[in-house]
């Protein structure tokens, strides 16, 4: 008997758990892949300043690929066919990409400080052939360029590369095996003579450079011996080189000739022909003056490019039997030419052909002016006309070609934006674009879609009753097919569920769906445009680029700052409203020229259409009204003449506005209307915000800050500090995370005995991120006062009242390597996470890893204790009784960005969504984060509120990751929106991918289930129905038969 007692008292602890375990292992079906979800892989905008990392057609025997290093720092390898990626690899921020250097079946590249690492990738396939160490990332030299002192190239055969690294040290490599056959070094190792480029010949291995004079730079050459690298002969050349990247290039062609330095010296273009001992004499290119030489990637077939001061431009090559060069094409000069690009490309007999390719405004079109030259004799030029469209993509950036033996003329082009959009042309047809802008994101947000409007009535009061009745009866005349589809679908149970895919028509309006799960995403990019995509598949609905206005004379950039919805789907209409009743969008910028101006500019946007709701035009600049209106460029409103230092999205009442803070605290409104004003001048006395501060040592400290205004001294309120929160020495200010607002279902937690925990609630709250100080005494290493030791270097995470600078929580972290912090936190209502990088490991207990640290906060000293902090002023004592539970767990992975989810009650349990540097976006559970888990066994009280024992690791579930195979590159940031279900949350993830899922961390309980049985229920409901109306008259005969025996 006593063993029965105990088994069913066993199964009683066991069930709960099992059933508390449930919600854990929900994992995303196979058929919800790409249903659900999206995944959008990008490779970012190339780095076309060098040819070193700028996008090149290579073929490798009948298949070419497109290969490119990106500012993302990624390598990869595009189908010209298609536009598709073959293949990428992402190196680590630190790990930056100097360069890759193609060579048949091989792509070399050096990445690193000073070129450390050398790497060799299949072209085709993207496989890993060789990874080797050259030199260790600390004894790397920094150059900027960054490509500047490295370069890779192959011996004709392939099998050894020939490595410059650091801009002094040559290596020979076997390509396949990685072993070093010799490695020379130059005596100089100072910054005088920096090496650039490596020509390979049969009797010698060229190393070419330059030294430091004191007006200009001198061509400086060394030769070495291909077997040993011993030193056969070296040179200073007599030259004056201006420009030490682009003024000198280096020619080879057949391995038969030998190679040649080309130079540009004071308008003329001057060469040398490279031989083993180096006594050769410098001739000059007798033609009109020069302007510049330009190395347009066919240098190893003897050919560039020379342009004139007149506009005119030569295309150059080696004489081969005879030193010097010679004349092999020319493009004339055009009137009709706007800064034109020069390009080249082979074909696949090894033809060179060259392009200029221009805006050419009398035709609003783009041109391009191709030059093949087959033979000595043989010559021809074609012009081609491109319809770039400038008014979606920017101006061009860069131009790359493929050639064409068959056709004798370029057949493919490879345009690269100013808004980071990648295009190829096929001759005049557009063959695919790719936006690698959206790489760069800066911000983004959620916009809810307004409801389909079904039927359109008049509203004027002057219907007649015969019309009405004429149109109600038109309207019934779908309501048999309403019938008729309503039996389908719940006889069939087709119904609209979380699981379906959120699309529409691309011919409808955007409207919401059943369960608004399709939404609009905002977002802006580094590169000057705005997009909208669909929520649903991740399609781009539109895109706008944002005008430099007046900086367009002078040249510049729009930097985003900040993106918020100031008007959303249900929103009351505010007065004079010209964005009309849906929803609206306002994207605070920097406007940074060329000279240094910096202004704040603002686009008012309508999310649906991407147009623009208001607009600053002058009314007399008739000429750039009918500019804007024509090419549909985002104008925005120059709001403050200058730099803004913050900006926030205040709600009053039933007003929504933007305020901004200038350099000199000044505030400033958008709308800028008397409503608004009179919205802010009732509240704001309330706001209250932190900025940081510098101290005359450099370090930076935080001072919270309200507004006043003084009508006597300016028409604007201006903030003033009200408390400076004291760090401890060494530490410095490093971010500031606002708490996620949302609504708050519970104010309590309600325990297993019945008491209660009341959740601290204050509106006030932000995070505060600490790291080491970097010029102070901590970080340097040395004593501040004599005797005294230095106070250690700390990280720090910090929960602070905005109202009054009150720390209701602080955490000391240890720096990685004594040095950084790579702390990432997100706070939630009363719920705080961080996750840091733990290498203290040294004491009984302690471990050297990734750590996640959960915090809740409560009101009081302990249960039972309410302050309603929510409401509560924070200059009331009792607003500092805080009671904070926290527990640490190890987590397996660093991660880069976290989010919680959000909903539209807040009644859904929250989920913990992080992005961890194995390419995965994972969900976490709530109550796995619980740190009220008890360290031991749990009661049966416990087991009420479903506690769980307490476990140090947090264990890799791959049910929990909602990427599933997806790899999601480089992951940035996590935004989650409510959708019209409580049960289900939108995530978006952006960095250099973009990736977006549904998640529903307690089920979807408020929707029937995709399996239920809805047939089933109607039998049953109509077999009780027919029962009812079968057994109503038996009844009633029954009762009368009563009554008679009564």
């Amino acid at each position: 008997m006593r063993s029965l007692r105990n088994c069913i008292s066993s199964l009683l602890l066991v069930v709960p758990l099992f059933l508390l375990y449930l919600p854990q292992v929900q994992a995303l079906h196979e058929s919800d892949v790409g249903v659900v979800d999206w995944h959008k892989e990008l490779i970012g905008v190339p780095l076309a300043g060098a040819l070193a990392t700028a996008p090149i057609f290579h073929r490798v025997g009948e298949t070419s690929v497109i290969l490119t290093a990106t500012g993302n720092n990624v390598l990869a390898a595009l189908n010209p066919g298609n536009g598709s990626i073959v293949w990428r690899h992402v190196h680590e921020a630190e790990d930056r990409i100097a360069g890759f250097y193609k060579h048949g079946n091989l792509v070399a590249t050096l990445s690193g400080p000073g070129g450390s690492t050398l790497r060799t990738y299949d072209v085709l396939k993207g496989t890993l052939m060789l990874e080797k160490r050259l030199h260790s990332p600390e004894s790397g030299h920094l150059s900027e360029p960054h490509h500047f002192g490295k370069f890779v190239t192959f011996s004709p055969d392939g099998q050894y590369a020939y490595v410059l690294t650091n801009g002094h040290t040559i290596s020979k490599i076997n390509s396949l095996t990685g072993k070093v056959d010799w490695i020379w070094s130059s005596e100089d190792k100072t910054s005088l003579i920096i090496y650039s480029k490596v020509v390979v010949a049969p009797t010698a291995i060229y190393v070419i450079g330059v030294s430091k004079s004191i007006a200009s730079f001198t061509l400086h050459a060394v030769a070495l011996s291909p077997v040993e690298g011993d030193i056969l002969s070296t040179r200073d050349f007599p030259s004056s080189i201006s420009d030490a990247f682009t003024g000198f290039l280096t020619l080879s062609g057949s391995i038969t000739t030998a190679p040649q330095v080309v130079w540009f010296e004071e308008g003329s273009i001057k060469s040398i022909v490279l031989t083993a001992i180096l006594n050769v004499k410098v001739t000059t290119v007798n033609h009109s003056k020069f302007e510049r030489i330009l190395d347009v990637g066919v240098s190893g077939q003897a050919h560039f490019v020379a342009v004139h001061t007149d506009g005119s431009a030569r295309v150059m090559g080696s004489q081969f039997d005879r030193p010097g060069l010679k004349s092999l094409g020319e493009f004339t000069k055009s009137n009709d030419m706007v800064e034109p690009i020069y390009a080249a490309g082979v074909d696949e007999h090894d033809q060179v052909y060259v392009s200029r390719v221009y805006w050419a405004p009398s035709i609003m079109k783009a041109k391009a002016d191709v030059l093949s030259t087959r033979s000595a004799t043989e010559k021809s030029l074609t012009s081609i006309e491109i319809p770039f469209d400038t008014r979606t993509h920017g101006i061009l950036g860069h131009v790359t070609m493929d050639g064409s033996a068959s056709s004798g003329t370029v057949v493919r082009t490879l345009i690269m934006t100013s808004t980071g959009a990648i295009q190829l042309w096929k001759r005049g047809d557009l063959q695919w674009t790719r936006e690698e802008g959206l790489a760069a994101t800066v911000v983004a947000e959620f916009v809810e879609l307004p409801e389909q409007v079904q039927t359109s009535v008049r509203g004027d009061g002057e219907e007649s009753f015969l019309s009405r009745v004429v149109r109600q009866i038109g309207d019934a005349q779908n309501f048999p097919q309403y019938l008729v589809n309503f039996a389908r679908r719940f006889a069939t149970g087709s119904y609209a569920s979380p699981s379906s895919p959120a699309t529409a028509s691309s011919s409808e309006p955007l409207a919401r769906d059943t369960f608004g799960l399709r939404q609009v995403v905002v977002a802006a990019t580094l590169f000057g445009k705005v997009y909208g995509i669909d929520s649903g598949n991740g399609n781009i609905l539109w895109s706008r680029v944002m005008g430099l206005g007046w900086a367009g004379e002078v040249g510049g950039q729009i930097q985003p700052m900040k993106l918020f919805v100031i008007k959303a789907v249900g929103d009351p209409d505010r007065p004079n409203d010209e964005g009309g009743s849906g929803p609206q969008v306002a994207l605070v910028a920097q406007r940074r020229a060329d000279n240094s101006l910096v202004d704040t500019v603002l686009f008012h946007i309508d999310p649906l259409t991407g147009e623009e709701i208001a607009r600053q035009v002058r009314d007399d600049d008739e000429e750039l009204k009918q500019l804007t209106e024509e090419e549909n460029v985002l104008q925005g409103i120059d709001v403050v003449s200058g730099p803004v230092v913050e900006a926030y999205l205040m709600a009053a009442g039933d007003s929504k506005m933007v305020v901004m803070l200038d350099e000199y605290l000044q505030v400033y409104l958008y709308p800028d209307n008397p409503t608004t004003k009179a919205a802010f001048a009732k509240h704001a006395s309330t706001l209250h915000f932190p900025l940081r501060a510098n101290t005359p040592n450099g370090q930076r400290r935080l001072v919270g800050h309200q507004v006043a205004l003084n009508p006597s001294l300016s028409d604007r309120y201006v903030g003033y500090s009200t408390w400076t929160l004291s760090l401890p020495e060494g530490e410095d200010v490093k971010t500031i995370i606002p708490a996620a607002k949302g609504p708050v279902a519970s104010i309590g937690k309600v325990l297993g005995n019945r008491t209660t925990l009341y959740k601290y609630l204050n509106p006030r709250l932000f995070v505060l991120l600490t790291a080491p100080h970097s010029a102070g005494p901590a970080a340097s290493g040395s004593t501040g006062k004599k005797g005294e030791k230095p106070a250690p270097k700390t990280c720090g995470v910090y929960i602070v009242d905005s109202a009054k600078g009150t720390v209701v929580y602080r955490a000391t972290l240890p720096p990685v390597d004594g040095i950084s912090c790579d702390v990432k936190a997100v706070l939630a209502d009363n719920w705080l996470v961080y996750h840091y990088y733990d290498d203290e490991f040294s004491g009984e207990g302690k471990t050297k890893g990734w750590k996640m640290v959960s915090v809740e906060l409560y009101e009081g000293k302990g249960i039972d204790e309410k302050t309603m902090s929510s409401d509560m002023s924070s200059f009331k004592r009792e607003s500092a009784d805080v009671l904070s539970i926290e527990q640490s767990y190890i987590f397996p992975h660093a991660i880069t960005a976290l989010a919680t989810t959000s909903t539209k009650f807040g009644i859904t349990t929250k989920d913990l969504i992080v992005a961890t540097q194995t390419d995965q976006i994972q969900s976490i559970h709530r109550r796995l984060l619980n740190p009220r888990r008890p360290n031991r066994k749990v009661t049966a009280e416990e087991q009420e509120e479903f506690l769980i024992p307490y476990e140090p690791v947090l264990f890799y579930d791959p049910k929990r990751v909602l990427s599933h195979g997806y790899q999601v590159a480089n992951a940035q940031r996590i935004i989650t929106t409510p959708t019209v279900l409580e049960s289900t949350s939108l995530v978006f993830v952006y960095g250099l991918d973009m990736f977006l899922t549904r998640v529903a961390p307690s089920n979807t309980f408020d929707v029937l289930s995709e399996n239920f049985n809805k047939v089933q229920l109607v039998l049953t409901v109509s077999a009780l129905a027919a029962a009812i109306i079968f057994t109503k008259p038996m009844v009633r005969r029954k009762r009368l038969r009563e009554k008679w025996y009564q």
